[in-house]
């Protein structure tokens, strides 16, 4: 292999390990989205939601839920902006 290639091979002529499926940067992710929704889906009375005027009655599982997927679409936005 010349000195030019971009791929990063071990010593055994495999890949370097941490460039593949499982890195720990996704590992923590994965942990992290786990913990988040049992959070969420532990939380399941009913409770009274107050956005601006109206007010609801909403098990608080979908409004954790909601309000996480906000986040994450956020998230994502500002992101794909910075590229």
């Amino acid at each position: 292999m010349s000195p030019k290639t971009s791929e990063s091979v071990g010593a055994s002529g495999g890949k370097v390990p941490g460039e593949g499926l499982l890195t720990p940067v996704r590992v923590t992710v994965a942990l992290l989205a786990v913990l988040a929704l049992i959070f969420v889906f532990e939380n399941t009375r009913s409770t009274k939601i107050r956005l601006l005027v109206p007010e609801v009655t909403m098990p608080l599982w979908m409004a954790l839920l909601a309000t996480g997927l906000i986040g994450a679409l956020c998230g994502a936005y500002a992101m794909r902006r910075r590229r």
